[in-house]
């Protein structure tokens, strides 16, 4: 069933003109080295705006992993094409695998509370979603390798993909559960000091601490350098030619290291150049 002609499913054309333009996202991303000004998360500002942060992360992250599935299902029948391979499957289900963690369990089940989000930043993030499951699902529902042949001899290199990609997933949320143990064992702080005074829980939607587990030794967002090793298996997996998944890549790095640089700063004022340290932002020894 076409959702929306030549687009979902996208056509040929369409499809080409869209990933060939996406490799000039980290053009974009040049503003986010100029200025500090990112309406989300630690950095998250008072605004009449503001959306609820748990349900705006999921409603803007859930669009990709739902628009990879539907075009893996939508395009090849409108393509007359006959059952796509293993691996094309394989990748669909690694990308399905994460944003059903990042943007279902995560925000909705995991997280004791979230910083409200900002318009600007809900719109571009879904966005970016939208585009890159786009690019993603036309590569693996049609326009990129639709037989088993066109996987010849890549066995050894889709397996090693799928170890780096799933031991970075594990990472990253090992991670991100160290920043969640912050919050809810202030929570359950509060709930022993309120039942004690008798008075309502004061909240931990703002409350942040110096994390120190595991990678956090070294950098302030391992969460990060393990997602983008996430999309290097990826990448691993799909090949050099699968240029939507070194375009994920590429652009997810774009984005995120001038963010976690930001962080950084951001870490340095509100607790202190000693009580950071030297730890770096991302990447250990380095940046």
């Amino acid at each position: 069933m076409v959702l929306v002609p030549g687009l979902l499913p996208p056509s040929r054309e369409n499809w080409v003109i869209i990933n060939n333009l996406w490799q000039f996202f980290p053009v974009v991303t040049g503003i986010q080295w100029l200025v500090d000004y990112y309406p989300q998360g630690k950095t998250s500002v008072e605004s009449r705006f503001n959306l609820p942060g748990k349900w705006a992360w999921a409603i803007m992250e859930a669009p990709g992993f739902i628009t990879l599935l539907y075009n893996m299902n939508a395009l090849p029948a409108e393509l007359g094409l006959g059952p796509l391979p293993w691996a094309n499957w394989t990748m669909a289900g690694l990308y399905t695998i994460h944003y059903v963690y990042r943007a279902i369990l995560s925000p909705l089940w995991l997280n004791p509370s979230m910083s409200p989000i900002h318009p600007l930043v809900f719109v571009s993030a879904l966005a970016f979603n939208l585009v890159n499951s786009l690019c993603l699902s036309g590569w693996l529902a049609g326009y990129g390798p639709t037989t088993v042949y066109d996987w010849a001899g890549r066995l050894y290199w889709i397996e090693a993909g799928l170890v780096i990609w799933g031991w970075a997933l594990l990472g990253n949320i090992f991670h991100d559960d160290d920043l969640r143990e912050i919050r809810r064992s202030a929570l359950r702080r509060q709930r022993e000091q309120a039942k004690k005074d008798n008075k309502p829980i004061e909240g931990v939607e703002k409350l942040y601490m110096m994390p120190k587990n595991g990678l956090f030794h070294y950098v302030l967002f391992p969460h990060y350098l393990c997602e983008w090793f996430e999309w290097a298996g990826f990448w691993m997996i799909g090949g050099l030619g699968c240029t939507p998944a070194r375009a994920f890549l590429f652009n997810e790095i774009s984005t995120m290291l001038p963010r976690a640089l930001q962080g950084r700063r951001w870490y340095i004022q509100k607790f202190g150049k000693d009580r950071v340290g030297n730890r770096k932002a991302v990447i250990p020894g380095l940046i």
